[in-house]
């Protein structure tokens, strides 16, 4: 089968990693088709052994060649398709634009495909990925599904309904997801599914122990869905209790300057660091350290969200306490109270309240990460949620 991604190998996307490692050990055959090539300089180990499965868009010449042969082919569902991008009032310019950049890269690998001969096109996210998967769908005349996550639903609807309604099964990572997408398109309800993003708990050791009692670690993208200027504000209402903390936040983005501005503002430069990004084993090298994983998550004024973070289930793997917001699928994975703390977003005084009730008692800490542990894997393990979305699979190739 085909898995058609946006980016790939991606630094944030370590959850299509592990699914794909895990179909592999099942023995599926997958390629991947990546519509960007990678310029990730911090790549994990796992991603790099996936890339001699993965082939990059073609040059100019084998793209006009394969864009020939696509009309060729079936020139009344190219032109639909084309249509579709030209007439979708969802869509602005510039998302027209690229989704004919996207016809163009994947009517480049029609040629290898035909050899090939995929069974199934499976697309990450439904933005890009999915356009593609679908216009492949309807040139080589193969099915289609697709997994949703977070903007590619809350922002960017570049052709959903149609989407949800060719596919042969469609994919979304939290109840939250698929009320949303119900909502759009009720016809959709027997195909749509729920299937976390998941980690492998096996590979994260639970520890208690060697823990700096008084850090705070944050990981992410310094975009404003992350909520990271309130966890600086939370910060400095720690420091005027009297608490003794550090925080870092791992990660770079637009973001990075108005925080450090805010952090000097707040003359919280020995207590506040941005480390950049980091390997990913750094990164869980520090989860081991910390006594608090945080995660502020918001909502944006144009309704982008979090989905349900894989960082969250990594930190809750490790033993570390979590605390985050209500925002989307993120009550799924954390209950409040039982196996962490959850504030309402942009709430940096309940914020502080929930990290200085985690950093002044160590048994509540335990406790919660305990239960964690449990949530995570019983709900949240790549193993279980792969094996669901193999049986879809197989099912939706025997016609079921």
């Amino acid at each position: 089968m085909l898995y058609i991604v946006s980016l790939f190998p991606c630094w944030s996307e370590t959850f299509i990693v592990r699914e794909i490692e895990e179909l592999l050990a099942r023995g599926v055959d997958v390629r991947i088709f990546s519509l960007k090539a990678s310029q990730e300089k911090l790549v994990q180990s796992d991603a790099r052994a996936l890339e001699k499965y993965t082939s990059y868009p073609a040059g100019f010449i084998q793209n006009l060649f394969g864009a020939l042969r696509a009309i060729w082919r079936d020139p009344i569902a190219n032109f639909r398709m084309l249509a579709q991008i030209a007439t979708d009032g969802g869509m602005t310019l510039p998302s027209r634009l690229k989704s004919l950049v996207v016809w163009w890269r994947v009517v480049g690998a029609v040629r290898w495909l035909e050899a090939w001969q995929p069974d199934l096109i499976h697309a990450h996210w439904a933005t890009y990925p999915s356009t593609g998967a679908m216009m492949l769908s309807r040139i080589l005349k193969i099915p289609f599904s697709f997994t949703s996550h977070a903007h590619d639903i809350f922002l960017e609807k570049h052709l959903l309904k149609e989407k949800l309604s060719a596919a042969r099964f469609a994919v979304t990572i939290s109840e939250y997801n698929r009320r949303l997408l119900l909502g759009l398109q009720p016809a959709a309800r027997e195909k749509l599914h729920v299937i976390h993003c998941g980690i492998k708990p096996d590979e994260l050791t639970y520890q208690e122990e060697g823990r700096d009692p008084s850090l705070l670690l944050a990981v992410g993208r310094l975009d404003e869905i992350k909520g990271f200027p309130t966890l600086v504000e939370a910060c400095a209402r720690l420091r005027e209790r009297g608490l003794r903390f550090r925080c870092e936040i791992i990660g770079e983005g637009p973001l990075r300057q108005q925080l450090q501005n805010a952090i000097d503002t707040n003359g919280l430069g020995s207590e506040v660091r941005l480390c950049g990004a980091m390997p990913h084993e750094e990164v869980r090298a520090r989860l081991y350290r910390a006594a608090v994983f945080v995660l502020p998550s918001v909502v944006t004024m144009h309704g982008n969200m979090d989905g349900i973070p894989v960082a969250l289930m990594e930190a809750m793997a490790c033993g570390t306490a979590v605390v985050s917001t209500t925002v989307s699928g993120i009550p799924e994975l954390i209950e409040d109270g039982v196996n962490g703390y959850l504030a309402p977003p942009r709430d940096a005084r309940a914020l502080a309240e929930r990290l200085a009730s985690l950093l002044e008692d160590p048994g509540k800490r335990n406790a919660f990460a305990r239960v964690a542990r449990e949530r995570v894997e019983q709900q949240f393990s790549v193993v279980a949620e792969t094996g669901k979305l193999q049986q879809l699979f197989i099912a939706s190739l025997d016609g079921n």
